[in-house]
């Protein structure tokens, strides 16, 4: 045979083989991966317009038409309280001119419990039931130096002067009531820090039984009141009210006339 065929065939059967590789090597190639079927989206949830505080609203604010708005709310969060549009379409006309009995924060939803006619009486119903409102003469050096603010707890000292038998002081303090919360400094109901702080005031109306409101009284007669400051995590102690109905006496003098007076605890 001669060497150009063996030649041929040779190259042939290289060929061959060379496309056999190929063939078994394209088969040997994985599948594409099947497709993944895409769960729909969940419906959104259903909303109610609530009615909300459109800016901060402080405790005693008037408020007017464009202290609300209306903000959707999940349905399945809604509670009675809340005020829907479906229930009052035009509740910010109707809630105009009224109180805040309480702050409320803006986005926060509005109670209509909270807010009060503004031909009441506000203070009384900041009141506790039960409890007196008693306004107290004082000035900023005597109110932990005019940082005492509405909502406060107090402590009330009396400052007198002291009995002329012995050698002692010249005027004496005492703790007459503990643990009092301070309702209004001057006309201002609200703890603003900003309004408040570092301004002497005239007046502060304190929350008091009325065995305590007489205490008061009394002790505005017979000296200087201060206020000492308590702390936040105080406030929350239950009040205990002594049931003596004498807690001391002082001797006053008055015109050349010596007298006793009985202070109530």
């Amino acid at each position: 045979m001669k060497a150009s065929r063996l030649l041929v065939l040779l190259i042939a059967l290289i060929a061959g083989l060379v496309a056999a590789m190929l063939a078994v090597k394209m088969s040997s190639k994985p599948e594409a991966p099947a497709p993944v079927a895409v769960a729909p989206a969940p419906p959104p949830p259903e909303t109610v317009d609530v009615l909300v505080a459109a800016a901060d609203l402080p405790m005693g604010k008037r408020t007017g038409a464009g202290d609300f708005t209306w903000q959707p709310f999940p349905k399945a969060g809604i509670v009675e309280a809340y005020v829907t549009r479906g229930a009052k379409p035009d509740a910010p006309n109707e809630l105009a001119n009224r109180l805040t009995k309480t702050s409320f924060y803006r986005g926060e939803p509005i109670h209509e419990q909270a807010l009060i006619a503004a031909d009441r009486g506000f203070m009384s119903v900041l009141l506790t039931p039960g409890m007196r409102a008693t306004a107290v003469e004082v000035k900023a050096v005597s109110t932990a130096g005019g940082f005492v603010l509405p909502n406060d707890h107090v402590d009330i000292l009396l400052t007198r002067a002291a009995p002329k038998a012995g050698n002692g002081d010249a005027y004496v303090s005492e703790t007459i009531l503990t643990n009092i919360r301070v309702l209004a400094v001057d006309q201002q109901v609200n703890d603003s820090k900003d309004a408040a702080a570092m301004l002497a005031k005239d007046t502060v109306t304190l929350e008091l039984t009325p065995r305590q409101a007489e205490t008061v009284a009394q002790a505005q007669q017979l000296g200087v009141i201060s206020l000492a400051l308590r702390s936040m995590r105080d406030r929350d102690q239950p009040l205990v009210e002594d049931d003596s109905n004498v807690g001391g006496a002082v001797k006053v003098v008055r015109y050349g006339v010596s007298s006793t007076v009985s202070i109530r605890r």
